[in-house]
């Protein structure tokens, strides 16, 4: 058995045990299961990264190519770092990875050169329903409070463990958590993450990278923190609630729900709100402690719910 078809069965025994350990894949293999990247295996792109699926015999698999404009090496094994220690239900499983170089002929100001030419893919899991984005936006998705509620609260779980791993997203947005076929929440996208050492609170970056709406304030001084994903998810709440971008004051929130849902219901919905507000505070010390303490009084909110 050659390595390509090695690889395979053992893409293959990940998709049906979940312990098993993210690998090295080969080149050949991805470009099998993805038709050698046709057209019609594309599924998704961004700035840096065109994503296809990928077949195989029991299951299907996400492949992210990287553009060659992406990243310096160093950031691409940072990327796989984080990737490596990211291992919870609602965060987007990591299955492997590719970095291959091969030597082109190419043409430069008229003359014939050899040229290294890199291949960057990362492959995971493949998660159906698309993004949290498509879901949220508007009133019509057919989203009912429980639903809206169980996302909430699998965002913060997800990036809770983020969290206690030392990991810092940067980048939380609804396109960056995709809902798998029972919806629940999956984090994906850690390009721009950071893996801080064990007791580390804080760094400052001089390029902080990330979506407008979605950035902590703080980032114009460069200062990186724990509390940077906090405004992020303060941001995300409130979309979800609303199906809009911007600040809304609890009543509002909870006027729009209020011949919805039962009194327990409504509890929870002032709760996500002010908890909402509290995380995309401008002010970092005026934000949560923790996505920990923001998980706990979500979960009081259950007890009251089911007496």
């Amino acid at each position: 058995m050659d390595r390509q078809a090695r690889a395979r069965v053992d893409l293959e025994c990940m998709l049906l045990d979940e312990t098993k350990e993210p690998k090295a894949l080969p080149l050949s293999l991805l470009e099998n299961i993805t038709n050698n990247f046709s057209p019609g295996h594309k599924i998704g792109s961004g700035g840096f990264a065109v994503v296809y699926k990928g077949v195989l015999d029991n299951g299907t698999v996400a492949v992210k190519k990287l553009s060659n404009t992406y990243l310096y090496e160093d950031k691409f094994w940072q990327e796989i770092e984080c990737l490596m220690k990211a291992k919870h239900k609602n965060i987007v499983r990591f299955l492997g990875y590719c970095s291959d170089t091969q030597e082109e002929f190419l043409k430069y100001e008229g003359k014939s050169i050899m040229a290294g030419i890199q291949e960057r893919i990362l492959c995971f899991e493949y998660v159906p329903k698309g993004d949290l984005l498509k879901y949220i936006s508007d009133a019509s998705s057919g989203l009912e409070w429980r639903d809206r509620y169980k996302i909430i609260k699998g965002i913060c779980e997800g990036l809770n463990y983020l969290h206690t791993q030392n990991i810092v997203h940067l980048d939380l947005k609804p396109a960056n958590i995709l809902m798998d076929d029972k919806m629940v929440p999956k984090i994906t996208d850690f390009g721009v993450s950071r893996c801080f050492k064990e007791d580390q609170t804080r760094t400052i970056v001089t390029i902080v990278a990330g979506t407008p709406g979605y950035l902590a304030p703080e980032f114009t001084n460069g200062v990186i923190t724990f509390k940077y994903d906090l405004y992020a998810l303060g941001v995300i709440i409130m979309e979800i609630l609303t199906g809009a971008k911007g600040y809304h004051e609890a009543g509002e929130v909870l006027e729009r729900w209020s011949s919805r849902l039962e009194t327990s219901q409504k509890l929870q919905v002032r709760v996500c709100t002010n908890i909402a507000i509290e995380c995309a505070d401008f002010n970092p010390a005026r934000r949560p402690t923790s996505i920990q303490y923001v998980i706990d009084r979500l979960t009081e909110t259950e007890s009251t719910e089911t007496r």
